[in-house]
C-alpha cells in the first residue's frame, strides 16, 4: 500500500471528539470539527458522511498517555474507537501519542486572544489538528 496522503485526525473524548484533516505532502493540519458524543460514542452517521466527504487515506487517532508515557484510562478507550473506525470504515487507522495537544490548543487559543469559553469554542479540534501534524512529523514525506 502506498504511503498516505490525506488523514483524518480524531481527538477522542467521552463528550466531545476532535476531528482534523492533514496532507502529508506539506505535514499540515487543519480543524475541520467538533462530534458530541455520548459516553464516547459519537454519531455515527456524521463520521461517515465526513469519511465520504474527504476519503482519508488514513485516520490517526489521539492516544492519551499519562506524562510518564503509560497508559491511562482513557488509552483503552481510545484504542477501541481506533478498532471501531478501522472495522466501519475499513481504512488503516493509526493512534499517535497526544500528550500536551490540549493543553497546546488552548495556549494558541489564548495567544489568540480567547480567554476561556472553551465551550462556545473548543479547542477539540485543534487539539486534533495538532496530534495529527505531530503524526506527520515522524511519519509523513514532506521535507
Amino acid at each position: 500500500m502506498s504511503a498516505p496522503r490525506l488523514l483524518l485526525g480524531f481527538d477522542y473524548g467521552t463528550k466531545q471528539i476532535g476531528v482534523a484533516v492533514g496532507q502529508a505532502v506539506t505535514g499540515q493540519a487543519r480543524e475541520l470539527c467538533v462530534l458530541k458524543a455520548q459516553n464516547g460514542v459519537p454519531d455515527w452517521d456524521q463520521v461517515a458522511r465526513l469519511v465520504s466527504e474527504w476519503q482519508p487515506d488514513a485516520i490517526v487517532v489521539g492516544l492519551p498517555l499519562n506524562m510518564d508515557g503509560t497508559p491511562s484510562e482513557m488509552s483503552e478507550r481510545a484504542l477501541r474507537f481506533a478498532r471501531r473506525l478501522q472495522g466501519r470504515f475499513n481504512l488503516p487507522v493509526h493512534t499517535h501519542d497526544e500528550r500536551l495537544t490540549t493543553f497546546e490548543a488552548k495556549g494558541q487559543r489564548l495567544h489568540q486572544g480567547q480567554r476561556g469559553g472553551y465551550r462556545e469554542r473548543p479547542v477539540d479540534a485543534l487539539a486534533a489538528a495538532l496530534l495529527l501534524e505531530g503524526w506527520l512529523d515522524q511519519h509523513g514525506q514532506h521535507d
